[in-house]
């Protein structure tokens, strides 16, 4: 049995009717609906409740799943360590959309995770660019989504291990929308596609993505400790 935490802010959903139009339920309960199984068990927490990842509970954790937009700045510094260090003890992390300015995110790449971007609702081609990697197993060529926000390089993040996905979109822009890492003992898989006001969620292609990789992320090993990480502080939010 694989432990997913999914962390969704839960903002958007509240202030917004078009939001809650595509997602009822949440961003959280929708990835919840096809990833929970007879193998994966699925904890879902939000914003209100952030404070609920404590340390035992990222023990307990195999991989979590991190989507999270306007409410960066309200998630706590010593959350966002908590996840930093259960990743490097092993747990894997997967972060969608907009969780790349994420607190969790920015430590364990250690940049400022800048990226160009406009909202036009462009259509884009996710191209597999690495079809031999298990997260791009059951994909075809490129995932086609009729409308997403506009995401462009130059991309502030380390050289990946892998870049699994090359987005392309309407207007010509390019963007690496599918990276792996390792820190530690853990993997790091960041997936793009993901706005709130189009239900890319409900694609086939990008759950299939997202279940496969919650499997490749699953820890090879958990560490017992660490020598306590040197935490460096998120820089400011903004897209």
């Amino acid at each position: 049995m694989i432990n997913v935490l999914i962390y969704n802010e839960n903002l958007h959903e509240q202030h917004s009717e078009k939001v809650r139009s595509v997602y009822p339920q949440g961003i959280h309960g929708c990835l919840r609906s096809f990833l929970e199984s007879d193998d994966i068990c699925v904890k879902t927490v939000t914003l209100d409740s952030v404070n609920d990842i404590t340390d035992e509970l990222l023990d307990k954790t195999d991989v979590i799943i991190w989507w999270g937009h306007m409410g960066h700045a309200q998630v706590p510094d010593e959350v966002a360590a908590r996840v930093q260090a259960a990743v490097l003890k092993g747990m894997g992390a997967i972060f969608l959309h907009s969780g790349h300015h994420s607190k969790p995110f920015r430590l364990l790449m250690g940049t400022s995770c800048n990226l160009s971007w406009r909202e036009d609702g462009d259509f884009e081609r996710v191209w597999v660019a690495k079809p031999t990697h298990p997260i791009a197993k059951g994909v075809k060529r490129y995932i086609f989504s009729e409308h997403e926000e506009t995401y462009a390089e130059p991309f502030d993040v380390p050289e990946p291990d892998v870049t699994v996905f090359i987005g392309g979109f309407e207007g010509g822009e390019v963007f690496r929308s599918g990276l792996c890492y390792r820190r530690g003992a853990g993997k790091i898989f960041y997936f793009q596609p993901g706005h709130e006001t189009f239900p890319i969620y409900y694609n086939p292609d990008v759950q299939t993505v997202i279940k496969n990789a919650v499997y490749w992320a699953k820890p090879d090993c958990r560490l017992e400790k660490l020598d306590a990480p040197q935490v460096k502080k998120p820089g400011k939010d903004g897209e």
